[in-house]
């Protein structure tokens, strides 16, 4: 092997290792969220991220560094869940718009590709933040540029150790930049995820994946893809989750099992869906089974996205024919919604406030581009509202904007469930789509959210020392109440955000919360709060106890 440069199937291999050594770490990055939330996802949302490329990148006929670009950049562009997803595929489009025309893969065109990279990733971000994967990134750039400039003949195996130990330096330093980071006494998750992602890749340049990994497993191609939702008795604690999980990770690989509304979504490629199913079934009942044959999926053509062109790139933007055939049937409106809700409860408030698709989604599994995508395409409707109720969904929202050619698209950037109800409850159907656009953008300044959930670990974070299985009222500054018991938390949370001007508390109840005590918080509040009008309804959401309002 030449010492200086990559050929197409080393980068392919490279990228594969890249992404697998990732979703070996997902569980463990997922824990370094500074919320001690029980949804902390930046690690498997990274993974499915990248997932979504390498499943492109296995397929690939010719393997040559522009088809190996291509697929880097289009399913990871599609695939891409949450903020780190997205910022993660905004890197890998840089990378690809240098290498995809370049015969071979040197530490000078790598330079350029990482700079690149860094370029495209913080256009992405409204208001970039340092210390976060941007800031590892940037720091990888420089020092590639760095390292070019001192030795421009100098060899990839140097060039990359010198990349990722200042990389590793730097993400080792991010807690000194974010106060958050220190005191929750974590390194920048993302950033974890970017170091790890270089790691896997260096490691096949110097030949130890082929050591340690006899099987293969990120490259062979597994005969059935597997999906089902697992609906257990009872809460299937961490510990069985991750037994499990390690389970599925021996039978096969692409594995992901989140937790929903009715239970545990899981989906697998592997040879055997039957062992897979049998042992489920030990945890609980199973529903919504799909056993999809790999060798008869579709293949897609894939694109190069230019600077200015990611629109027409979108041409054939993958549509499914059901969901074609769906729309036509839909009746033509010059309006549409999608949004993003999970609970029936909820999902029912948004349908009929006039939501014409609501994705299940949001703070257990972040939803991708590309299912933001396929929303839309079921909406026969010229202009779409795209509602992602959550911070970590906005990017994704946006770049299925920048995709999506033949509808206007309009991301109102709700962060929370009330605000996006706040927004469709203030759409006048008399205004232009700019005008409501800005109307629905001035609303949901004016709500405060609060969502009551418990800690999966002890932690320090907002000066409030945190213990595993306490209750936290986390609003949209951080957390403002820990207490030990669900309604007082609750109460408390309120209290801090309640003013002078506060006219409506809603009060939205999860899939753990009894009508009578969701009834008995509200009569409280009623007492507390006379001037304000208190409203109660079921949510059905997992996880999070209430989803309160202050208006």
């Amino acid at each position: 092997m030449n010492s200086n440069t990559i050929d197409a199937q080393m980068m392919a291999k490279m990228f594969l290792a890249g992404a697998r050594n990732l979703e070996l770490k997902k569980e463990w990055i997922n824990e370094l969220n500074v919320f001690p939330v029980p949804d902390g996802d930046t690690g498997t949302n990274m993974t499915l991220t990248i997932q979504s490329a390498a499943e492109e990148v296995k397929n690939l006929d010719p393997v040559t560094l522009e088809s190996v670009s291509k697929a880097i950049s289009s399913g990871s562009l599609r695939g891409a869940r949450g903020n780190s997803g997205v910022i993660l595929s905004q890197l890998f489009r840089g990378c690809s718009k240098i290498w995809r025309n370049e015969s071979v893969i040197n530490a000078e065109n790598t330079t350029r590709a990482f700079q690149k990279a860094v370029e495209t990733a913080y256009k992405a971000v409204m208001k970039p933040k340092e210390g976060t994967i941007l800031t590892v990134a940037k720091a990888g750039a420089e020092k590639a540029q760095e390292l070019v400039s001192a030795c421009p003949e100098i060899e990839l195996e140097d060039f990359f150790r010198g990349v990722i130990d200042h990389m590793q330096a730097v993400l080792d330093q991010t807690p000194e930049m974010l106060p958050v980071l220190k005191e929750a006494g974590v390194v920048d998750s993302g950033g974890q995820g970017l170091v790890q992602i270089m790691k896997g890749c260096f490691n096949a340049f110097l030949g130890i994946e082929e050591e340690e990994e006899e099987a293969e497993p990120i490259v062979k191609q597994y005969a059935y893809r597997t999906e089902f939702i697992l609906k257990n008795r009872e809460h299937i604690s961490k510990e069985e989750r991750l037994g499990f999980v390690a389970f599925l990770e021996e039978q096969g690989a692409d594995v992901a099992a989140e937790r929903c509304e009715e239970g545990l979504k899981v989906h697998i490629n592997s040879d055997d869906p039957g062992v897979i199913l049998s042992k489920a079934l030990n945890f609980g009942y199973l529903s919504r089974i799909h056993v999809i044959n790999n060798t008869e999926r579709p293949q897609y053509p894939l694109h190069i996205f230019e600077e200015d062109e990611l629109k027409e790139a979108m041409a054939d933007p993958r549509k499914d024919p059901e969901e074609e055939e769906e729309a036509a049937f839909m009746p033509h409106k010059e309006v549409g919604f999608v949004t993003v809700s999970i609970g029936d409860g909820l999902g029912s408030i948004f349908r009929e406030l006039g939501a014409d698709y609501v994705i299940e989604g949001g703070q257990t599994m972040n939803p991708s581009t590309q299912d933001i995508m396929n929303a839309v395409a079921k909406v026969n409707a010229d202009s779409v509202f795209i509602l992602p109720n959550n911070k970590n969904i906005i990017l994704a929202a946006e770049q299925a904007q920048n995709l999506i050619h033949d509808k206007e698209i309009i991301v109102v950037p709700s962060r929370t469930i009330p605000q996006g109800i706040t927004a469709l409850v203030n759409y006048l159907p008399d205004k232009s789509v700019q005008e409501n656009a800005a109307l629905m953008k001035d609303e949901i300044r004016l709500v405060k959210t609060v969502e009551l959930t418990y800690a999966v670990r002890d932690t320090k974070i907002d000066e409030k020392t945190i213990h595993a299985g306490d209750i936290m009222g986390v609003a949209d500054s951080g957390i403002v109440s820990v207490g030990t018991e669900v309604c007082e938390t609750a109460f408390a949370s309120v209290k801090e955000l309640v003013d002078d001007e506060s006219e409506l508390i809603s009060v939205y109840y999860g899939k753990d919360v009894s009508e009578e005590d969701a009834e008995a918080l509200g009569e409280k509040l009623r007492e507390e709060y006379p001037d304000c009008e208190v409203e109660i309804a079921s949510g059905g959401q997992p996880l999070y106890y209430y989803i309160i309002s202050i208006e």
